[in-house]
């Protein structure tokens, strides 16, 4: 981890087998799009996201139907050899699902409640207090969820009066923000009161607006302990999403807010859903805060490489590099802190190439056709001719098990006393 990131010192939460908070690392989450009463889909859907890299995968918890098949997913799941916890997210009726369905309520690793879609007065405070009570009976923790777009009408109602009628009325977008503090930590409050240990409860509360998140959630992290999860919520679609997402969540987890993370990305048609845990992770592995996969550096290409050939390269290894890690990670502890250069031209090429732990330099326009490659800093060989990317995918290979199989402690302990240091 970067020495300028501090953690900020929260609770720790089990969820599973998975603990978030205190000292741990980032989570990342991510969610079904799938109908939870088609188990069948929903089975193949979580196992591709936990094979991204998903460590906690929550799934929609909304009918009779979605919760009796709750047990059955996590079965066969179990019987793929997939154990990434299961989040239900409830709205509206899950005391009644959780009470009719017992087999659902034990299944699940933790429990989403909004605290907003509950319900309305004393039957809202009964239903909350129902599914708290059942986490407690299950010992599950519990993520209250506040959502600006289903904010506690009566919350906002009360606090929108009071400001009314104070000296100095603030803004609506400040009651707004407060409003959403308010609801996830007097919820936090009452779940306690009913007896849920406070190291079973988790708090978020997402809006879709950038600075609007920010300043919610540092205010949130100064007033609480409780492990917070992140995500700027309805982020959109595409390179929007992303961008949105990256830039709210970057300067929190900079400041050491977030426990766990979900980038909330609408799926371009026809791409895969495991889109959103790719971003989540190399937003961790970027900020130095996580590694998960051998991250390829590449040029962005100028006058100098008007062939694309490095382009499509760069592509194809970093595709190749993550396909690889569901097996590499068992077989190569250390391999996702890697670092992969694939540039275009003998300008950064070569220089960026030895920084790198292996690195290919490709010819630009107009020189000369080879292509040099550099292994811990040093040349290792020239390739040229049809074949570059065949074999340079093939040096990688022996790079990564000579390095990070068995034995390859040994070797990098001499490699880091050699190698060139990597400054920025």
């Amino acid at each position: 981890m970067d020495a300028t990131i501090k953690r900020r010192q929260t609770r720790q939460v089990a969820i599973g087998h998975v603990m978030v908070g205190s000292e741990h690392p980032v989570v990342v989450q991510s969610m079904t799009n799938t109908d939870t009463a088609d188990a069948a889909a929903t089975v193949q859907q979580v196992q591709e996201l936990a094979l991204a890299g998903s460590e906690v995968v929550r799934i929609t918890v909304n009918s009779p139907e979605a919760a009796a098949r709750v047990a059955e997913i996590r079965q066969r799941l179990d019987d793929l050899g997939c154990d990434v916890p299961l989040v239900g997210d409830f709205h509206f009726n899950g005391d009644r699902l959780l009470k009719d369905y017992p087999d659902c309520a034990r299944a699940l690793a933790k429990y989403r409640i909004n605290p907003g879609n509950v319900g309305k007065g004393a039957k809202g405070d009964d239903k909350f207090a129902f599914m708290i009570r059942t986490a407690i009976e299950y010992d599950k923790p519990v993520r209250i969820g506040v959502n600006w777009g289903s904010l506690d009408q009566a919350l906002l109602a009360r606090m929108l009066d009071a400001n009314n009628h104070a000296a100095t009325p603030k803004a609506l977008d400040v009651v707004m923000r407060e409003a959403l503090i308010v609801s996830a930590l007097e919820s936090a409050d009452k779940a306690m009161e009913l007896g849920l240990p406070a190291d079973h409860i988790l708090l978020s509360c997402k809006v879709s607006n950038v600075q609007d998140l920010i300043t919610v959630y540092r205010d949130l992290g100064s007033r609480c302990d409780f492990p917070l999860h992140l995500g700027l919520t309805e982020a959109g679609m595409g390179s929007k999403g992303i961008v949105a997402s990256s830039a709210a969540l970057a300067i929190l987890l900079q400041e050491g807010i977030g426990d766990t993370i979900r980038i909330s990305l609408t799926p371009q048609p026809g791409e895969a859903r495991t889109r959103e845990v790719v971003v989540a992770q190399e937003l961790l592995q970027t900020m130095g805060l996580r590694s998960f996969t051998p991250l390829v550096t590449a040029c962005p290409g100028c006058g100098r490489t008007t062939s694309t050939f490095f382009q499509e390269l760069a592509d194809s290894i970093q595709t190749y590099l993550r396909e690889q890690m569901p097996i590499w990670r068992l077989q190569y502890p250390g391999v996702e802190d890697m670092k992969v250069a694939v540039m275009g031209c003998v300008v950064n090429g070569p220089g960026e190439s030895k920084l790198a732990d292996i690195g290919i330099s490709l010819p630009g326009t107009g020189e000369v056709p080879v292509a040099p490659v550099y292994v811990d800093g040093h040349k290792d060989v020239t390739l040229k001719g049809d074949n570059i990317a065949t074999e340079f995918k093939t040096i990688v290979d022996n790079y990564v098990q000579t390095r990070y199989g068995e034995g390859g402690a040994k070797r990098r302990e001499v490699v880091a006393r050699t190698i060139p240091i990597k400054s920025v």
